[in-house]
């Protein structure tokens, strides 16, 4: 394990953060903002710290302006400069409406004469 003075660490994290800013498509919205997800997993994701504190509960996470999920959060830890959070609830954003009856086997949608 190698030592590196606390204020080299912090530049050093600060520096990667701000390349995964650069890089990331993903961004996450509440009511009141709109953070730059740093980088996403499976189970969660990671946001700059500075940004964490507006984020709570209900979340849609975004790539580019394409609505992916609606997730539930809770805060994980924080770690080199992000806070991660994990998912209690993630559920895919759909473009329609789901349907409240039983669709039957596809039928024709004209016939020809």
């Amino acid at each position: 394990m190698s030592y590196l003075p606390q204020d080299l660490q912090d530049n050093l994290d600060a520096a990667r953060v701000a390349g995964l800013k650069k890089m990331s498509r993903l961004k996450v919205r509440t009511d009141e903002t709109v953070v730059k997800v740093l980088r996403s997993w499976k189970t969660g994701f990671a946001v700059d710290l500075a940004d964490a504190a507006h984020l709570r509960g209900l979340v849609d996470m975004y790539d580019g302006e394409r609505h992916l999920f609606t997730c539930l959060i809770v805060a994980a830890e924080a770690e080199g400069g992000e806070m991660q959070f994990e998912y209690k609830r993630s559920t895919a954003a759909k473009d329609s409406a789901p349907l409240d009856f039983h669709r039957e086997t596809p039928a024709p949608v004209a016939y020809l004469t």
